[in-house]
């Protein structure tokens, strides 16, 4: 008996080993976890000439949430945050063109552009009418999207999103004025210990093989990103002029400490909105999702009954 239970431990250890010095192994078995808890399944899907990632789960006869990742991140950033609405919601997260496990085509990957890619993976995949949530930058096509096609969106939930010229400039656009390196592009380990403290008011905590992951992931992107960050400077589309476009509730969310994404952006929004919701939650960051994903599903479901009981 005790012989088992040594060779029992013996191996876990050793596998447990195996994890910690091969960080793709335990990137794998940690999201595989994470999935699981949300309800959600990996699948893939044609659009025009590109496969489109994506994670989905929950009853397909419930309301759609499409869930928009914002500049550099993927799918991923949604996992914790959705488990609290596959029990009742049809949930999606897909990587964008561009991004995460999807084609990266040498393409136009504006704001403008990527919208059209969206309604047509929502339209290849059945989708008339859908609750869309964005960040960031998935913000910014999840607003753009709400006005070019404000049939088919139930409601908005726009999350630190980029696209309106805020009262107070941001930290990381006083740092791309004066030249300096876009603190959201890694180019080195180091900076991708600057980016987590950037986006992050306190960074979630990740396992060092983890960290070294991801951080490899973004070295190897970062030419790619930077011509994405090019093009969406270069042919940027205000979000000023199509607000008042937006039919649906809108929901305007903001960690109060966001770096990259001034909080006084709401003050630019919320007059130009017809159905308005501000929350602004203290002391987090840029990705309130991600850094503390329970209460903002709290926000989020309390902004959904809302919108539900204000338009029955």
């Amino acid at each position: 008996m005790k012989k088992a239970l040594f060779a029992f431990l013996f191996l876990l250890s050793a596998a447990a080993a195996a994890l910690y010095l091969h960080p793709p192994l335990l990137m794998a078995g940690a999201q595989f976890v994470e999935r699981q808890l949300a309800g959600l399944t990996p699948r893939q899907v044609r659009v025009g000439d590109i496969s489109v990632h994506y994670y989905e789960g929950g009853p397909q006869d419930g309301e759609t949430i499409l869930m928009i990742h914002g500049f550099g991140a993927n799918k991923d950033n949604w996992l914790r945050f959705s488990r609290h609405f596959t029990e009742r919601y049809h949930v999606i997260a897909l990587d964008l063109p561009g991004f995460g496990d999807s084609d990266k085509p040498e393409a136009s990957y504006d704001v403008g552009t990527q919208v059209e890619r969206v309604a047509s993976f929502a339209k290849t995949l059945g989708i008339s009418r859908l609750h869309l949530i964005g960040n960031s930058m998935g913000g910014h096509i999840a607003a753009l999207y709400a006005a070019r096609y404000p049939e088919q969106v139930l409601s908005v939930a726009l999350l630190d999103n980029a696209g309106v010229t805020a009262p107070v400039k941001s930290e990381l656009f006083e740092r791309i004025e004066r030249g300096d390196a876009n603190p959201l592009v890694v180019k080195t380990p180091e900076d991708f210990n600057r980016l987590l403290a950037f986006v992050f008011f306190e960074p979630p905590p990740l396992p060092e093989p983890l960290k070294r992951h991801f951080a490899e992931q973004a070295i190897a992107n970062s030419a790619h990103y930077e011509r994405i960050f090019q093009q969406l400077i270069e042919r940027y589309i205000p979000l000023e002029p199509e607000l008042p476009k937006i039919q649906a509730p809108t929901l305007l969310l903001w960690g109060e400490k966001d770096r990259a994404l001034h909080v006084s952006s709401i003050d630019v929004m919320k007059p130009l909105l017809k159905k308005p919701t501000v929350v602004i939650m203290e002391n987090c960051g840029h990705a309130p999702m991600i850094e503390r994903p329970e209460e903002t599903a709290r926000h989020y479901q309390a902004f959904l009954d809302k919108a539900y009981n204000t338009e029955g």
